[in-house]
């Protein structure tokens, strides 16, 4: 079967012919174009994510359904999920699983630290994701996200203009990616070292404003990025609301843009991961909502900010997540449970893990703190056994992969029914108008196929 006679490009538009046809197609172009060597794989990549543009799957920010949840909280958290690895088939488990649903607001996102050990580029996840939605038959707005694109702390306080050039190009790299959601993390150059809270705070309220400017500077037109803040370095102290209004007062003055933060992410107690004990459970977390609420309620009527983000949840257990809703969280943050499901799963052949695990105490083994056992090592590390291994995760036949989507779909069920955005493809649609930002494309490529 050839693409050139499945979609054709006019005058530098992508026109399709059988939309049918190209989604029995899909599952065998994005793995060619991921799969592909470096300048033919760019190519590749920019023409499915055309293509899929063409067939209704429109990468969009969700900077007006937020502008909208600042002025009357709508009683739904949005679900922001982190996919490391077997991205293509999770990204379809939660397309079918969001259209069985009538979810409306659902984000892929991914940070800057998973872009480097998971090996995907901004083009290639954007661009993987939107191959999903064409292979299940989803159209409309596509929110991803970049995720923690964070100044390390280290490496800014050695030198800050190599650090913050870093972060500026991988904004860059992302929007031109389409990634039209961004959440600039500061929050690890605070000083509390400082006597007032603004001043512990000024560090980060004045990077913030510098790294927004920048998105709004080279956002394409007609695209209003979506950009969160953060407040609380993860791991550390619960955020309190001196803190937030000392660094959202900070930004406000230095910011000049007409549209500033849409979201701020703070801390409540969790941590990315959790935390793993010696034996490889996972300690119980407790989540302070009572800050969660007051934060996002300060956030909304005093900032019309859509309200606070939870981090670090996905590994919480299943009777916490109604209360991300009832508190008036607009965001919460989940990567680690799934990747949990997949190692975890009794479908996946024992070979195989112990396959990665062995990859994963040869390659990472100066990682291993002298306190830890190897259970809580592979835990805590594990996460890197997707990026150098993608392609042996890819070719995983289909009976393996199959029966842990099946498992994903169950938990994206769950937390879609405790996060209340059921039925919620209404507001999306009365507040997000999806812009198809066009790219340039190499249209002899469609002969090759």
């Amino acid at each position: 079967m050839e693409l050139k006679n499945v979609v054709t490009v006019r005058q530098g538009e992508v026109e399709i012919r059988d939309i049918d046809r190209l989604r029995n197609m899909m599952d065998n172009l994005i793995y060619e174009a991921v799969f592909s060597e470096a300048e033919k794989k760019t190519a590749l990549l920019l023409l499915v994510k055309e293509i899929a543009k063409a067939a209704g799957a429109i990468p969009s920010s969700i900077q007006s359904l937020y502008e909208e949840m600042g002025r009357v909280y709508p009683g739904f958290t949005v679900p922001a999920i982190n996919i490391r690895g077997l991205t293509y088939d999770v990204a379809r488990a939660i397309f079918r699983k969001a259209m069985e649903m009538n979810v409306g607001p659902f984000i892929f996102e991914i940070a800057r630290s998973e872009i480097g050990y998971t090996k995907q580029r901004p083009i290639e996840y954007a661009t993987v994701v939107l191959a999903a939605a064409v292979r299940e038959g989803y159209a409309g707005p596509v929110f991803i996200q970049g995720d923690h694109f964070q100044l390390v702390r280290k490496n800014y306080l050695a030198d800050a203009k190599p650090e913050t050039d870093y972060v500026k190009g991988l904004i860059k790299e992302a929007i031109e990616a389409e990634f039209y959601n961004i959440d600039i993390d500061t929050s690890t150059i605070v000083d509390i070292g400082k006597e007032t809270i603004r001043e512990q705070q000024r560090n980060n309220f004045e990077m913030t404003a510098e790294l927004a400017s920048h998105i709004r500077a080279i956002q394409p037109d007609g695209v209003e990025v979506s950009i969160g803040g953060e407040i609380g370095e993860i791991g550390g102290k619960n955020s309190t609301p001196d803190e937030l209004r000392a660094y959202l007062d900070g930004f406000r003055e230095i910011f000049k843009s007409s549209k500033g933060l849409s979201k701020l992410s703070v801390q409540t107690g969790t941590s990315h991961g959790g935390v793993v004990l010696p034996d490889g459970t996972l300690a119980k977390v407790k989540i302070d909502f009572d800050t969660l609420r007051t934060l996002s309620d300060l956030a909304r009527k005093e900032y019309s900010l859509s309200g606070c983000v939870q981090h670090g949840a996905s590994t919480l257990p299943e009777d916490a997540f109604n209360m991300f809703p009832e508190t008036g969280t607009s965001e919460v943050h989940l990567a680690t449970g799934f990747q949990n499901i997949m190692y975890d799963s009794n479908a996946l052949p024992a070979e195989f893990r112990n396959e990665v695990y062995g990859f994963i105490k040869q390659e990472y083994a100066k990682e291993r703190k002298e306190d830890q056992t190897e259970e809580q090592f592979i835990y805590s590390t594990r996460k890197k056994g997707f990026g150098t291994l993608k392609k042996k995760w890819w070719d995983l036949p289909s009976h393996v992969k199959e029966p842990i989507m099946k498992e994903l779909e169950a938990k994206f069920a769950l937390l879609f029914d405790k996060l209340r955005v059921t039925n919620t493809v209404d507001i999306v649609k009365k507040t997000v108008k999806p812009v198809s930002v066009k790219k340039e494309i190499n249209a002899g490529l469609l002969l090759l196929q």
